[in-house]
């Protein structure tokens, strides 16, 4: 752990004194630049009652570059992929260094909550959440019960 950056050291310690509620990020114990994190799907949501796990891993060039993230769990989502890759701003262009791994985390618990199919990366689902987004939704329900119970 030592020959980490401060701030990997600092934000990983605050990630467990002040946990985000509804998501848990542990580092990994062979290699801190790796988190394991779970997602609870948030309420009012298709996703709710799932938790959904990711991974997370802070590159070399980490708070330069952003973190790279991905869905683990299968999810039915347009700005999600079926290789877990999201779709998300701030984990592209908008990344800025004054991000930290808790903003990201709190992005993608906000994504769940407000899929946006004008963004898709998932196109087929975007179709389907465009079309008929009662459909999708139940969809989105169904996978969840599938791949996302604990």
């Amino acid at each position: 752990m030592s020959n980490l950056p401060r701030r990997i050291l600092k934000e990983t310690q605050r990630l467990m004194q002040e946990p985000v509620q509804g998501i848990k990020a542990m580092p990994d114990s062979d290699n801190a630049r790796y988190f394991h994190v779970q997602v609870a799907g948030p309420k009012d949501s298709p996703f709710e009652g799932g938790t959904f796990k990711l991974e997370l891993f802070l590159p070399e060039e980490y708070p330069m570059a952003a973190p790279k993230v991905r869905f683990m769990t299968k999810i039915y989502h347009p700005n999600i992929d079926k290789l877990g890759r999201i779709c998300l701003d701030i984990l592209k262009d908008k990344w800025s260094p004054a991000l930290q791994i808790r903003t990201v985390l709190l992005s993608i618990q906000a994504l769940l909550s407000a899929p946006n199919p004008d963004d898709p990366l998932a196109n087929d689902v975007a179709e389907q959440w465009k079309k008929n987004e009662m459909l999708a939704i139940e969809t989105a329900k169904k996978w969840t019960q599938l791949y996302a119970k604990m």
